[in-house]
C-alpha cells in the first residue's frame, strides 16, 4: 500500500519528527545498555555473574511469531489507503496465501514480514490485518526463558488507538500486563493508573504512543526498566522475574478512524481501516541467572541463523539446565542461587567419603550447619549412614583400626536382638566422654551376657517386645519348691509342689484346694461322692459343687427345710391302691409302735388284685419289689404275682431296653409268719413314665386252713439296687471301700422295716451320699402348715414335727381314731363303746360307725323317733310326731294339730280323731287350711246342708274344691306352707281363662299370644319385633335383596332386631327393612350389598346416583353411568366439549355415533357423517339407495382425483390454521422492521448529517401512518371476531339446553324402565303363597273346630256324656252326701276349736331354724306367716339351722358344683390347647435334635479321621525315636511337641487355645497335669451324659404326670391342677432338652475346632519330623566323618573316656529315662485320644437316645390329648346326668306333693264316710 507523500510534513506542533524519535531511541538504548550491561566476562566468569550478549529475539524465530488476524490468508482481499485526491490508485489487493517475495508475491503481508532484515527496500514488506477488525493479537512463543529488555514497533498505518503488552514466564499458563497504551485511557482501560510510573514495577496506561499522527511509520517503544527510575538491586529476584519471559503478547484493541465509518456503513469505507506493521523488534538475551556468558541453540531450535539469540545457556559455576537453573549432579553442598556481581554463588561438590556418588540439598541441614553445608548423601553404601556417610548404619559400629573411607570401616553388631536395647544395636564408635565402646552391646535391665543373650536369675522369657528384656518369675511362694531359681528361664514355668499347678504355681491341681506353705502345697477336696455334683471344689474355700439343697464344704449336709429320703421312700400304701378290696384301718396301741405305715391295710383275698400307680421314679435303674403285709392265720403262706403294666413298648435304646415282656411278670412266695417279702427278680423302671404294678394273690393258706383266708397288704416299696451306682461300682479303691462298708454293715436294711432305728455310724454318710445321688440332692420337707409345728423336718427321712393326733411324714392327716384336721390338730373320735361298731370315725366329720338303732356323732344316743338308749324303742305318737323324750318317751312337737303325751288329741279349732289310723286327723276348715293361717285362700266356706261337705268360696287366683290350686292365669304352690298363688307374669300375652296358658307351679308362660315368647312372654318371637308388653309384636319385614341371607333364609323366616325391627343388612344397605342403599350407593339387587356410585367429582352434580341403575346426575353435556363420558347419543372429549350425534335415523344401524369423531354408524349403502346420503357406489334418493351401474368404476377414478385435490386443499388449510393469518402480512411487517432498524442506526450514530435527519423524520412519519392503518384494521377484525364469538356462545348455550333436556328425558326413561324391571322381578308370588297358606290353615282350624263340636263322637259329646253321668251320680248320692257333710261340719267345728290351741313353734324351729314364738320383726330366721320387705315368705337364712336353711345351702352347693364343673370343662379345653402347644414344641425340639444328630455324625467322622492321622503320626514318631542317630535334644523336642497336642473339651478351652499355643511351644508340658485334665474331660463328658439322662428322666416324669392328669380328671379340681403341672413340666422339660441339645451343639462345634487345630498341629509335626529326619541324616554323616578322624586321637579319647565315664554315663541314663517317660506320655496321649473318641461316640449315642425319647414323648402327648378329649366327653356326660338327676328330683318332689294331696283328699272322703249320722 502506498501512502501519499507530503503527509509526513504536516505533523502537529509539539510532536517530534521521525529523526528526533530515532535519535531519542538510540540514546535510550545506549543508556539502558550502560545501566544494565554486566562486567565484561573474564575467563570462567570467576569474579561473579556473567551474561550473554543482547539481541533481537525475533531473529530466527519467525515460525514462533503469530497474529490472530492477517489479510489475504484465505484469498485475495481488497484494501484501500487514505490519500490525497490527486492520487490515482487508492485501492489494492492483499494475497497472503504464500510467503512474501519481492518478485513473485509482493502482495503477501504475513506477520513474518515484521522481523528486522537488512535487505534493500525494507519498507516494501509489512504485516497487515484484515479490514475493520479492531481486536488483533500478535504473540511470540519462545522455547526457553529469556531476559526481555524493550520493545520497538514501527507501524505503516495509524498506530492503534488502544493496545497493551503482556508477558508470560510459565509458557503461556499465566499472563501479566507490562504496559497499557491508549488514546483515551479512561475510556479504554478504566481504573488503570496513568503514566508516568513511579516504581519500576508499576503497571500504567500511557497515551503518547497512541496519537493518530503520524499516519505512517509511527513507533511504539516500551522498556521494561525505565532509565528514569532508579533500580536498587538489578540482581534481585524481583527484577529477574520482571525481566524473565517465555511468551510475549501485544493486544491491539481499537483502530484509529477518521469518523466516516459512523456516517457511511459501506464496505468501501471499512476497507481503509486496518493494522499494518513494518517492523517489530524484541530486545533481550538468553536468561542464565548470571551463570553463563554464552548461549547455544536450544534443543529443536535453529542452529545457524545469523544474529539469532539462542536459548540454551552454556553454564558455568557447576550449574546445569536450559537456563542454568540447577546445580550439577553431586554438587549440592550449597544451595543454588543466581550469580551476583562479585560473587558467583557456584555450586559446591558434596563430601560423602567415597561411599556414594549421589547427593541432594537439604535446606534444614544447611540452616542447621550455619549456612555452611547442606548436601545430604544419597544411598550410602558399605553400611554407612549420615549426611556425609560419616556414620555407621544402625546395628553396625565403626572399626577404630580402619580409615573412614575404607569400605570395611563399619562392622555388624553381635548382639542378641531380644536382650539388647534398641533391637540389637551396639555402640557405634568409641567415645570415652559418653562411655561408648565401639561394638559393645547394651543389655536391657533384666538381661546379662556379652551378647545380652540370657535372663538374670529370677527372671524368664527373653523377649524383644519386653522393654526390660525378661519378666520376673511370677511364682507363688506357697506353691513353689524352695530353691534359688524359682522358674524356668525360658518358659517361666515355676517349679511347683506336687499338688500345685499353673504357670506361676498359683493353682491347686483339680480336686484340691487351699494353697499353702505345706509340703504338698494343697489339700484334697474330699467332696461327698453323692452330695457333690463333681469331685472339684473352689480353690480358695474348698467349697464343693453341691447338688440341689445340699450344703457344707463337702456337700455332706442337708439344707434346712429339706431331707434325705430313706431307702424305702418309694412306697405306695395298699389302702390307696385301686381294687375291689376292703380297707382295714388300725389303731395304734398307746405307748406302742406301729408295725405298718399309713392308715392300715387292704384285705386281699385269693384271686383279687391291687393296682399300684407308680407315677415317677427318681432314676432309671432296677428296683426290688418289697411287699409289707400282715398274716391272718398262724404260719400263713402265700403265692403272689406282680405284673408291670407299661404305657407302651420299651425302646431298645432306653436304659430298660433289655426288658422282655415276660420279665414284667414276677412271681413270689410269702414265707410262713413273714411280715414282708422281696420278690426274686427286680423291675426296671425309668423316670418320667407312669407304671401300674398289679399285685395278685394267687393262693394262700396256713395252719388253721380257714375256708377263705385273706392277707392284709400294708404297702408296696421300690428298693433301688444301689450297688450298681457309680459310687459303688466305679472300680477305684474308694468305690470298693464304700461297697465293702455298705455290705459289711448291712446298710441296705434301712429300707426293709417301717420303723427306722438310727443307722450305724459307718452307714450314715453312705446313706446320705446314696440318697443325694439317687434324688439329685435333697427333697423339700413340705410340712403341712396346719398339722406341723415347724416348716423344717428331720433331715433323715423327712418326718415333720406333727401336732397332737396328727400323723404322716408331712403331718397332713389325722391319726386313726381322730378327726377334724385343722390348725388345732385333730380331735379324738370318742365313739361310744355301746353304740358304735369301731373306735374309728370318719376323718372329716368325726362320725362314728353306729350300731343298729344308735345315732349321733359318737353313736351315744338313739335315732330320731326312738328313746331309751341303749335299748332304743320307737316313740308312740300316733304318727303325729317324729321325736320323743329320750328318757320318758313323751312325744315332742306334735303336729297335725294334735297334742297330748302321745299326740292323741286334736287341738282346739280342728276336728277328727288322731288315734284313728285313717281319717282321724285333726283338720281345719279345708280351704285348704284354717282361717288365720297363711294357707287360707277362701273368702268364706260353708257346710252343704245336703251333702254335709265344706264348701269353700275361693279368693281371686284360687280354685278347686278346697281352694288348693291356682286358677288359670295364676301359679304357685298353695300346698306348701307359706305358698300362695300369684298372677302369671306374662306381660298380658296369654288367655287368662286358658288353664294351660302358664305353668301352675313355676309361673312360666306356656301359651304366649300376640307372637311373643319367653318365660314371661316378654319377648317377641324370632322373626317378630315390637314391644311385647304392649302386644305390638309384628313380623319382621325384610327385603331379601338387601338382607344378609344367613339371617333371612326365606321371606317368612327373617330375623331382625326384636326391639327396633332393624333387619340385618348387607354392606352399604340401609333402612329398617334393608330396602334401600346408603347414600351414594346403588345396585340393591346384586345380593352382595350396594356398590359405590363412584360419580365423577367434577362432571356430576353430586356424589349421589340412582339407587336402581347407578346412574349419576350428570352435568349438561356429560353422560355415562359415572358421568365420565359424553352423555348418550353424544360424542367428543368430555373434558373439552360434547356434541350431539345428529344422525339420520333412516340410515343408521345404531343410534350412538362414534364417541371420538361423531361419525354415525351407517347401514350398508349409506354414507355421510350423519348417514343421510347414499354411499359412493350406490344410487337413488336417500334412503332408497341402490348399487350403481358397472360404469361407476370409470367415474370413480375421476372422483378419487378430485378427492385427492380436496385433501391437499385441506392440508393447506390446516397449515394456514397452524401458522395463522400473519403470513399474509409478513412482507409488510418485514418492511416496517427494516425501517425501524434504519431509524435506530441513525439515532445511535455520533455524527449525523442533515440529510440523514430529514430522512429520519420522513421514516418516522411513514411508520406512524402504517402503524395507525394496521391498528384500525385490527380493530375491525376484533369487532368481527367478537360478533362471531357471541353467536357461537348463543348457539352453544342453546345446544347445551337441548342436550340437558334430552339427557333428563333419557334418564327418566331409564329410571322408568328400571322400575318396571323391578316390579317385574318383585316377589308377588311369594305374597300370594303366604296368603293362600294362611287361608288353608284357617280353613283347617275351622274344620277341626267344627269336627270337635259337631262330629259324634267328639270331645264335646264326651264332655256332655260325662256331665250327664256326673249329674246322675250326684242325684243318687245327694242324700248320703248331705249326711256326711253334716257330720264333717260338726267334726270341723270341733277341729276348729282345737285348732285355736295349736302352736307352730316346733315346726318353725325345725323348718326355719329358730323358735317360732319370736315375732317376725325381730326373729332372725322368720317362720310361719313371716314375710320380707317384698312380701315374700321369709324362712331360714344365714346362721339358721332349719330344714329350709339346709336345703338352701344344699342348693347353693349344688349350683356351685355345677359352676365348678363348667369352669373345669373350660379349663380342660385350655389344657387341651396347652397340650397341643407342648406337642408342637416337642416337634420343634425333635427337629433340632435331628440337626444335632446330623452334626454329631459329621463330627464322629472327623474324629475317626483325626484319630487315624494321629495314630499314623504316633507311629512316625515311634519310628523316629527307634532309629539310630537321633540325638537326645531332638527326642526331647519331639516328645514335648507330641505332649502339647491337647484336644479341648470345653468351649472356654477352645477360646484360650490360640493364646496357649505359643506358651506351650516354649514350655515342657506336665504329664501329670495333662492326665489330670483328661480325667476332668472324662468327668465332664460323664456329667453331660448324666444331664441327658436326667433330662430324659424328667421327660418321662412329665409323661407320667400327664397320665396322672388323665386319671385325676374324674374330679374337676384335681384334674385342673395336675394338668397344669404336667403342662408346665413339659415346657420345662422341653427347655431343658433344648438347652442340652444346645450344649451338645456347642461341644460338637468345639470338637470340630479342636480337630481342625489338631490336624494343623499334626501337619506342623509332620514337617518338624521331616526336618528332624534330615538332621538325623546330617548327624549320621557327621558321625561317619568323626569315625574317620577318631583314630588319630584314640589315646586321648581313652583318657577322656576314663575321666568322663561317670558323669557322662549318668547323664545318658537320665536322658534315656526321660525319653522313656516321654514315650509313655505319647502312649498316654494315644490312650487319651481313644478316650475322647469314645466320648464323642457316647455323645452321639446320647443324642440318638434323646431323639428317640422325644419321639416317644410325642406319642405320649398324643395319647394324653386323646385321653383329655375322652375325659372332657365324660365330664359332659356327668353334667348331663347331674341335670337329669336334678330334673328327677324336681319331678319326684312334684309327684310326692300330688300324692300327698291325693292322699289327703282320700282321707277326707274316708272320714266323711265314717262319720256318724247327726
Amino acid at each position: 500500500m502506498e501512502w501519499a507523500a507530503g503527509s509526513r510534513g504536516r505533523e502537529p506542533r509539539g510532536q517530534p519528527g521521525p529523526w528526533e524519535l530515532g535519535v531519542g531511541l538510540l540514546l535510550s538504548v545506549l543508556a539502558t545498555s550502560l545501566a544494565q550491561a554486566p562486567v565484561p566476562d573474564v575467563p570462567g566468569c570467576s569474579r561473579g555473574s556473567c551474561y550473554p550478549a543482547t539481541g533481537d529475539l525475533l531473529v530466527g524465530r519467525e515460525d514462533r511469531l503469530t497474529a490472530s488476524s492477517t489479510c489475504g490468508l484465505q484469498g485475495p482481499q481488497p484494501y484501500c489507503i487514505v490519500s490525497h485526491l490527486q492520487d490515482e490508485k487508492k485501492c489494492f489487493l492483499c494475497d497472503s496465501r504464500h510467503p512474501y517475495s519481492a518478485r513473485d508475491n509482493p502482495s503477501s503481508h504475513r506477520i513474518q514480514n515484521v522481523v528486522t532484515s537488512f535487505a534493500p527496500q525494507r519498507r516494501a514488506a509489512w504485516w497487515q490485518s484484515e479490514n475493520g477488525v479492531p481486536a488483533v493479537t500478535i504473540q511470540l512463543d519462545l522455547e526457553a526463558e529469556f531476559h526481555f529488555t524493550h520493545l520497538i514497533m514501527t507501524f505503516k498505518t495509524f498506530r492503534p488507538a488502544a493496545m497493551l503488552v503482556e508477558r508470560s514466564a510459565d509458557f503461556g499458563r499465566t499472563w501479566h500486563v507490562y504496559r497499557y497504551f491508549s488514546y483515551d485511557c479512561a475510556a479504554d482501560f478504566p481504573g488503570v493508573p496513568l503514566a508516568p510510573p513511579r516504581r519500576w514495577d508499576d503497571v500504567v496506561c500511557e497515551s503518547r504512543y497512541s496519537e493518530i499522527e503520524p499516519s505512517t511509520e509511527g513507533e511504539v517503544i516500551y522498556r521494561v526498566l525505565d532509565p528514569a527510575i532508579p533500580v536498587p538491586d538489578p540482581y534481585s529476584p524481583h527484577i529477574q522475574n520482571l525481566l524473565k519471559i517465555t511468551n510475549l503478547r501485544v493486544n491491539l484493541t481499537r483502530l484509529h478512524t477518521l469518523g466516516d465509518t459512523l456516517l457511511d456503513p459501506r464496505r468501501e469505507i471499512r476497507e481503509k481501516y486496518y493494522y499494518a506493521l513494518y517492523e517489530l523488534v524484541v530486545r533481550g538475551n538468553c536468561f542464565c541467572y548470571g551463570h553463563a556468558s554464552q548461549c547455544a541453540p536450544a534443543p529443536g531450535a535453529r542452529a545457524h541463523t545469523e544474529g539469532m539469540v539462542h536459548g540454551a545457556c552454556t553454564c558455568k559455576h557447576n550449574t546445569r539446565g536450559l537456563n542454568c537453573e540447577q546445580c550439577q549432579d553431586f554438587h549440592h553442598d550449597l544451595p543454588w542461587r543466581p550469580a551476583e556481581d562479585g560473587h558467583s554463588h557456584a555450586c559446591k561438590k558434596c563430601e560423602c567419603h567415597g561411599h556414594t556418588h549421589s547427593c541432594h540439598f537439604d535446606m534444614a541441614v544447611y540452616l542447621a550447619s550455619g549456612n555452611v553445608s547442606g548436601g545430604v548423601c544419597d544411598g550410602c553404601q558399605h553400611n554407612t549412614a549420615g549426611h556425609h556417610c560419616e556414620l555407621c548404619r544402625p546395628f553396625f559400629y565403626r572399626d577404630p583400626a580402619k580409615d573412614l573411607r575404607d569400605p570395611a570401616t563399619c562392622r555388624p553388631c553381635d548382639c542378641d536382638p531380644m536382650g539388647s536395647r534398641d533391637g540389637g544395636r551396639c555402640d557405634p564408635h568409641d567415645d570415652p566422654a559418653l562411655g561408648l565402646v565401639a561394638g559393645q552391646c547394651r543389655c536391657k535391665d533384666h538381661v546379662v551376657g556379652p551378647r545380652c543373650q540370657q535372663c538374670r536369675d529370677g527372671y524368664f522369657g527373653l523377649s524383644a517386645s519386653d522393654p526390660m528384656g525378661c519378666q520376673r518369675c511370677q511364682c507363688d511362694a506357697r506353691g513353689t519348691v524352695p530353691g534359688n531359681t524359682p522358674c524356668d528361664p525360658k518358659s517361666g514355668a515355676c517349679f511347683c509342689k506336687r499338688l500345685v499347678t499353673g504357670q506361676g504355681c498359683t493353682r491347686c491341681l483339680p480336686g484340691h484346694w487351699g494353697l499353702s506353705h505345706d509340703t504338698l502345697g494343697c489339700r484334697p477336696c474330699d467332696c461327698d461322692v453323692g452330695g457333690a455334683s463333681d469331685p472339684q471344689c473352689s480353690e480358695a474355700t474348698g467349697q464343693c459343687h453341691c447338688r440341689p439343697h445340699m450344703v457344707g464344704r463337702r456337700c455332706d449336709q442337708v439344707q434346712p427345710g429339706y431331707f434325705r429320703p430313706f431307702l424305702d421312700h418309694l412306697a405306695w400304701e395298699a389302702e390307696d391302691a385301686r381294687g375291689q378290696v376292703a380297707v382295714v384301718e388300725r389303731l395304734v396301741v398307746p405307748g406302742g409302735a406301729a408295725s405298718w405305715t399309713g392308715l392300715g391295710f387292704a384285705r386281699l383275698r385269693a384271686g383279687q388284685t391291687l393296682d399300684f400307680l407308680v407315677s415317677s421314679v427318681p432314676r432309671a435303674m432296677e428296683y426290688d419289689l418289697l411287699l409289707r403285709l400282715e398274716p391272718q392265720v398262724p404260719e400263713q403262706w402265700a403265692e403272689l404275682e406282680v405284673a408291670v403294666q407299661r404305657p407302651g413298648p420299651v425302646s431298645a435304646r432306653s436304659p430298660c431296653g433289655h426288658v422282655l415282656p415276660k420279665d414284667d411278670r414276677i412271681s413270689g412266695t410269702l414265707q410262713p409268719d413273714a411280715r414282708s417279702a422281696v420278690l426274686p427278680r427286680p423291675v426296671c423302671l425309668e423316670p418320667g413314665v407312669s407304671y401300674t404294678l398289679q399285685l395278685k394273690l394267687l393262693r394262700t393258706g396256713g395252719r388253721a386252713q380257714p375256708e377263705a383266708p385273706s392277707l392284709l397288704i400294708d404297702s408296696l416299696v421300690l428298693l433301688p439296687r444301689v450297688l450298681v451306682l457309680e459310687m459303688f461300682s466305679g472300680g477305684d479303691a474308694a468305690a470298693l471301700e464304700r461297697r465293702a462298708t455298705f455290705e459289711g454293715y448291712r446298710c441296705h436294711e434301712e429300707g426293709l422295716l417301717p420303723s427306722k432305728p438310727p443307722p450305724a455310724e459307718a452307714c450314715a454318710p453312705l446313706l446320705l451320699s446314696l440318697s443325694a445321688l439317687l434324688y439329685n440332692g435333697a427333697l423339700p420337707c413340705q410340712c403341712d402348715p396346719q398339722g406341723s409345728l415347724s416348716s423344717e423336718c428331720d433331715p433323715h427321712g423327712g418326718q415333720c414335727r406333727c401336732k397332737p393326733a396328727v400323723v404322716g411324714r408331712r403331718c397332713d392327716r389325722c391319726a386313726p381314731g381322730y378327726y377334724g384336721f385343722g390348725p388345732a390338730g385333730c380331735q379324738a373320735c370318742q365313739c361310744s363303746p355301746e353304740g358304735s361298731l369301731s373306735g374309728l370315725c370318719e376323718g372329716a366329720s368325726g362320725q362314728c360307725p353306729c350300731r343298729a338303732g344308735a345315732f349321733g356323732l359318737r353313736c351315744d344316743r338313739c335315732q330320731r323317733g326312738q328313746w331309751g338308749f341303749p335299748s332304743c324303742r320307737p316313740c308312740v305318737c300316733n304318727g303325729h310326731a317324729d321325736e320323743c323324750d329320750t328318757h320318758t318317751g313323751a312325744c315332742l312337737g306334735c303336729r297335725d294339730h294334735t297334742g297330748g303325751e302321745h299326740c292323741d288329741k286334736c287341738l282346739a279349732g280342728f276336728h277328727g280323731d288322731p288315734r284313728l289310723p285313717h281319717g282321724g286327723q285333726c283338720r281345719p276348715c279345708p280351704c285348704p287350711d284354717a282361717p288365720g293361717s297363711q294357707r287360707h285362700f277362701a273368702t268364706s266356706c260353708h257346710r252343704d246342708g245336703h251333702s254335709q261337705q265344706i264348701m269353700c268360696h275361693c279368693r281371686a287366683g284360687y280354685t278347686g274344691l278346697r281352694c288348693d290350686t291356682c286358677a288359670p292365669g295364676h301359679f304357685g304352690d298353695p300346698a306348701r306352707p307359706g305358698g300362695r298363688c300369684q298372677p302369671c307374669e306374662c306381660s298380658g300375652n296369654i288367655d287368662p281363662t286358658d288353664p294351660d296358658a302358664c305353668d301352675p307351679h313355676t309361673g312360666q308362660c306356656l301359651r304366649c299370644l300376640h307372637h311373643t315368647e319367653g318365660p314371661h312372654c316378654a319377648h317377641c318371637k324370632p322373626g317378630f319385633h315390637g314391644q311385647a308388653a304392649r302386644q305390638s309384636c309384628r313380623r319382621c319385614i325384610c327385603n331379601p335383596l338387601g338382607t344378609d341371607p344367613r339371617q333371612c333364609p326365606s321371606t317368612d323366616q327373617c330375623t331382625c332386631d326384636p326391639t327396633s325391627g332393624q333387619c340385618p343388612c348387607l354392606p352399604n344397605v340401609q333402612g329398617a327393612s334393608c330396602d334401600r342403599c346408603a347414600p351414594n350407593f346403588w345396585n340393591l339387587t346384586s345380593g352382595r350389598g350396594c356398590q359405590p356410585c363412584a360419580c365423577h367429582p367434577s362432571r356430576a352434580t353430586g356424589p349421589t346416583c340412582n339407587e336402581f341403575t347407578g346412574q349419576c346426575h350428570c352435568r349438561a353435556g356429560f353422560g355415562g353411568r359415572t358421568c365420565s363420558e359424553c352423555q348418550e347419543l353424544h360424542w367428543g372429549d368430555p373434558g373439552l366439549q360434547c356434541r350431539a350425534c345428529d344422525c339420520d335415523p333412516r340410515g343408521i344401524d345404531t343410534p350412538q355415533c362414534h364417541r371420538s369423531t361423531g361419525h354415525c354408524s351407517c347401514r350398508p349403502g349409506v354414507s355421510g357423517v350423519r348417514c343421510d346420503q347414499c354411499a359412493r357406489g350406490f344410487s337413488g334418493v336417500f334412503p332408497a339407495c341402490h348399487p350403481c351401474h358397472a360404469c361407476f368404476g370409470d367415474w370413480d377414478r375421476v372422483v378419487q382425483d378430485l378427492a385427492a385435490r380436496t385433501r391437499r386443499l385441506e392440508q393447506r388449510a390446516k397449515e394456514l390454521q397452524q401458522t395463522g393469518v400473519l403470513g399474509a402480512f409478513e412482507g409488510s411487517f418485514r418492511r416496517v422492521q427494516e425501517k425501524l432498524g434504519a431509524v435506530q442506526a441513525i439515532v445511535l450514530a455520533r455524527n449525523a448529517s442533515a440529510a440523514a435527519t430529514a430522512w429520519l423524520l420522513e421514516a418516522t412519519e411513514e411508520l406512524r401512518r402504517q402503524i395507525g392503518e394496521a391498528t384500525e384494521h385490527l380493530t375491525q377484525l376484533e369487532a368481527q371476531l367478537t360478533d362471531v364469538q357471541d353467536e357461537n356462545f348463543n348457539a352453544n348455550h342453546a345446544l347445551s339446553s337441548l342436550e340437558r333436556d334430552s339427557l333428563a328425558l333419557n334418564l327418566t326413561l331409564r329410571q322408568l324402565a328400571q322400575h318396571l324391571d323391578l316390579l317385574k322381578h318383585s316377589n308377588f308370588l311369594g305374597a300370594y303363597d303366604s296368603i293362600r297358606r294362611a287361608h288353608s290353615l284357617s280353613a283347617e282350624a275351622g274344620l277341626r273346630a267344627n269336627a270337635s263340636a259337631l262330629a259324634v263322637p267328639s270331645p264335646v259329646s264326651h264332655s256332655a256324656g260325662t256331665r250327664s253321668r256326673t249329674e246322675a251320680l250326684m242325684g243318687t248320692q245327694r242324700e248320703d252326701f248331705h249326711r256326711k257333710h253334716m257330720a264333717n261340719q260338726q267334726a270341723l267345728g270341733a277341729l276348729s276349736a282345737r285348732a285355736h290351741g295349736l302352736s307352730l313353734t316346733g315346726i318353725n324351729e325345725l323348718v326355719c331354724g329358730a323358735p317360732g314364738d319370736a315375732p317376725c320383726a325381730t326373729g332372725p330366721c322368720g317362720g310361719a306367716g313371716c314375710r320380707d320387705e317384698d312380701g315374700q315368705p321369709r324362712c331360714g337364712g344365714l346362721g339358721c339351722s332349719g330344714a329350709a336353711a339346709m336345703a338352701d345351702l344344699a342348693l347353693g352347693r349344688a349350683r356351685h358344683t355345677q359352676t365348678e364343673l363348667q369352669r373345669a370343662l373350660a379349663e380342660g379345653g385350655g389344657i387341651l390347647g396347652q397340650v397341643a402347644d407342648t406337642r408342637r414344641q416337642a416337634g420343634e425340639a425333635q427337629q433340632r435334635a435331628q440337626a444335632a444328630l446330623d452334626k454329631a455324625n459329621a463330627s464322629r467322622g472327623q474324629v475317626e479321621q483325626a484319630n487315624q492321622e494321629l495314630r499314623e503320626l504316633i507311629q512316625s514318631v515311634k519310628d523316629f525315636l527307634s532309629q539310630e542317630g537321633a540325638d537326645p535334644d531332638s527326642i526331647e523336642m519331639v516328645a514335648t511337641r507330641v505332649l502339647e497336642l491337647s484336644i479341648p473339651a470345653s468351649p472356654e478351652q477352645i477360646q484360650q487355645l490360640a493364646g496357649e499355643i505359643a506358651e506351650r511351644v516354649r514350655s515342657l508340658a506336665d504329664v501329670d497335669a495333662i492326665l489330670e485334665r483328661t480325667v476332668g474331660d472324662v468327668h465332664r463328658a460323664e456329667r453331660l451324659l448324666q444331664d441327658a439322662q436326667r433330662a430324659r428322666s424328667r421327660a418321662e416324669g412329665e409323661k407320667q404326670k400327664a397320665e396322672t392328669v388323665q386319671a385325676a380328671l374324674e374330679e374337676a379340681q384335681r384334674a385342673q391342677g395336675a394338668a397344669q403341672g404336667a403342662i408346665q413340666g413339659a415346657v420345662v422339660d422341653t427347655q431343658d432338652t433344648e438347652q442340652t441339645l444346645h450344649q451338645v451343639q456347642e461341644r460338637m462345634a468345639g470338637a470340630e475346632q479342636a480337630l481342625s487345630s489338631a490336624g494343623q498341629r499334626a501337619q506342623q509335626l509332620n514337617g518338624l519330623l521331616e526336618a528332624l529326619k534330615l538332621k538325623r541324616a546330617g548327624n549320621s554323616l557327621a558321625a561317619s566323618r568323626a569315625e574317620e578322624t577318631a583314630s588319630s586321637a584314640q589315646g586321648r579319647a581313652r583318657e577322656a573316656e576314663q575321666l568322663l565315664q561317670g558323669p557322662l554315663g549318668d547323664q545318658y541314663q537320665t536322658v534315656k529315662a526321660l525319653a522313656e517317660r516321654k514315650a509313655q506320655g505319647v502312649l498316654a496321649a494315644q490312650t487319651r485320644a481313644v478316650q475322647l473318641r469314645d466320648e464323642a461316640r457316647g455323645l452321639l449315642q446320647a443324642a440318638q437316645d434323646k431323639l428317640q425319647r422325644l419321639q416317644e414323648l410325642e406319642g405320649t402327648y398324643e395319647e394324653n390329648e386323646r385321653a383329655l378329649e375322652g375325659k372332657a366327653a365324660e365330664l359332659d356326660g356327668l353334667e348331663a346326668r347331674m341335670r337329669s338327676v336334678l330334673q328327677d328330683i324336681n319331678l319326684q318332689a312334684v309327684t310326692s306333693l300330688l300324692v300327698n294331696l291325693a292322699a289327703e283328699s282320700c282321707q277326707d272322703s274316708w272320714a266323711g264316710k265314717k262319720a256318724p249320722e247327726p
